[in-house]
């Protein structure tokens, strides 16, 4: 595996920070008995951030790591590795 820095690296850590406090407020809701819809709607509102987490990140990748491996990389790899990852993040 490579390391690399992303362009959104930090944001991508910042948001990511953010959804840990926000799922610990919901282990919290769920441990002092709050209501399920209020619960839900947290949850909800967890996948949203991860999905939108996700979308940085992949946007990222598209703008940056599939330009610079284009030249050198065989590109039906690249696309594999791609695809691969996007099949595994939507189950």
């Amino acid at each position: 595996m490579e390391n690399h820095i992303h362009t959104s690296h930090k944001q991508v850590l910042n948001r990511l920070s953010r959804i840990e406090g926000h799922v610990a407020a919901v282990r919290r809701m769920v441990a002092e008995g709050r209501d399920c819809p209020d619960v839900l709607v947290q949850m909800a509102a967890i996948r949203k951030a991860m999905d939108n987490t996700a979308k940085l990140i992949l946007k990222d990748h598209m703008e940056h790591c599939l330009v610079h491996t284009a030249g050198g990389e065989d590109q039906t790899e690249v696309l594999k590795k791609l695809q691969k990852a996007l099949d595994r993040y939507m189950g």
